[in-house]
This record gives C-alpha cells, sequence and structure tokens, in this order.
C-alpha cells in the first residue's frame, strides 16, 4: 500500500507543496542525494536494480526509497510497482529468517 499512496503524494501533492520554500529545498536535498547516490546503478541495472535496493534491508532503503526513485528517474509506475514488490518481499524474508533463527541459536 505504500508505493500507490506515495505515487499519488508524488505525482499530485509534491506540485502542490513544491510553492513552499522549505519544502522545495529539502524536496531538491532529497533528489540531488538519491540520483547522486544511485542514479548510475537505477540506469544501468533498471528494474532489476531497484528491486535489489528495495531488497537490503537497511535504513534508506525500502519501498519509500524506490517509491522516491521511480519518481525522480521517471520509470514505468507498473513495472516499478512489480520491482518494489519483489524488492521488499525478499527484504521481509530475509528479515524473518535472520529473527527466526537468530532466536533459536539464541
Amino acid at each position: 500500500m505504500v508505493f500507490p499512496m506515495m505515487m499519488i503524494f508524488l505525482d499530485k501533492f509534491n506540485t502542490w507543496l513544491l510553492r513552499w520554500n522549505w519544502y522545495k529545498r529539502s524536496a531538491l536535498w532529497v533528489a540531488k542525494r538519491a540520483k547522486k547516490g544511485s542514479g548510475a546503478q537505477l540506469k544501468k541495472y533498471g528494474y532489476l536494480g531497484l528491486a535489489l535496493f528495495v531488497m537490503v534491508p537497511l535504513p534508506g532503503t525500502g519501498v519509500y526509497a524506490g517509491s522516491i526513485a521511480t519518481y525522480l528517474f521517471k520509470m514505468d509506475v507498473q513495472k516499478a510497482f512489480w520491482a518494489n514488490t519483489i524488492g521488499i518481499s525478499i527484504s521481509s524474508i530475509i528479515v524473518w529468517s535472520l529473527t527466526h533463527f537468530g532466536m533459536k541459536i539464541f
């Protein structure tokens, strides 16, 4: 549910919120940081790269960041939705596995 809501927010409300300087500065900072950090990889690997980025269970990755990358790099929303879905599913399995087997070990 995060991806569709983020796409609506970024598509509709982002344009409206850009009227305020505090929001505009924040949005530009996030956009520059995202393009600098993951732009080359997303262009090189495309939707597979997006899925791998979302899959990593670390702070700063996930569906929120994947949604922002989809918007910034003007990716096809339907393909990006599936890349985000696959990535977050694998991430959930990784976190569940580490938790489950970590509890058994300790």
